[in-house]
């Protein structure tokens, strides 16, 4: 490693792990493309899809600890909602990561763009009202909450993510879920879903761990800091910044697979 590669890698892993924290999300949404695509762009390194995936979930990981040890003050973590989607995507995660071993590079970039471009197409529906709805009176239906995020898990677990992406739009459109408590609940249910995707990618060989040793470091320096400005900010504003950011990767994503 050269210290090109170093600065390369961490300054990847500092600015997606900002936004994570700022709106609710692992990282990998953004990660996966800027660790794809950045590195041989500059010379500095190229890594397989393969690679991309296990690097990113490991990272992912400690990319929400921090966010959700930020958030876990206020009345912004719904403990009914994290455990019900908690459970679930853990078991999906673990399916997905263990199985993608056997899938083509291909294959892996394209359920990550089925997974984005259904991400962007949700987060650009309406969601009137649900920032009126006071935490303690949020509700919302269990068992629909814990199979939609079973299927997110396996495909999150396949890409190396851990769902959040898909998450989001699920808890705002499907659940109803105010735009605050889903940031934060959504990074305490992508930490467990983590758990299972690195599991899965470590018990296959799919990690390299200097790069994602670097990508841990930036990880736990900025998801806090992301985390306490999302706390500050306008929820229409965070809710524009993260379908942007998903739209503009799914568009990416699928320009190449195509």
């Amino acid at each position: 490693m050269d210290l090109a590669f170093i600065i390369t890698i961490f300054l990847v892993g500092f600015l997606g792990s900002y936004i994570s924290g700022m709106v609710g999300i692992g990282g990998s949404i953004i990660k996966y493309p800027m660790l794809l695509y950045i590195p041989p762009f500059l010379g500095v390194a190229s890594f397989s899809a393969h690679e991309v995936s296990g690097i990113s979930a490991v990272q992912v990981f400690f990319a929400t600890l921090g966010g959700v040890w930020a958030y876990r003050k206020g009345g912004y973590l719904n403990k009914t909602l994290i455990a019900y989607m908690g459970v679930s995507i853990l078991v999906g995660s673990f399916i997905g990561g263990y199985e993608s071993s056997s899938m083509s590079e291909d294959g892996i970039n394209l359920v990550y763009g089925v997974l984005a471009l259904t991400a962007a197409i949700m987060m650009f529906i309406p969601k009137k009202g649900i920032d009126d709805i006071k935490f303690e009176d949020v509700t919302f239906n269990k068992w629909l909450a814990a199979g939609l995020s079973l299927i997110v898990g396996v495909g999150a677990g396949i890409v190396g993510a851990a769902g959040a992406f898909l998450l989001v739009p699920i808890m705002l459109v499907v659940l109803k879920i105010p735009t605050k408590m889903t940031i934060a609940s959504s990074l305490a249910i992508t930490l467990i879903s983590s758990i299972g995707s690195t599991v899965g990618k470590v018990t296959t060989g799919q990690v390299d761990y200097a790069p994602a040793l670097i990508m841990v470091v930036a990880s736990l320096i900025a998801s806090p800091l992301g985390a306490a400005s999302g706390k500050k900010m306008n929820t229409k504003l965070l809710q524009t910044i993260l379908a942007v950011l998903i739209l503009g990767t799914a568009l990416k994503i699928w320009l190449d697979i195509l």
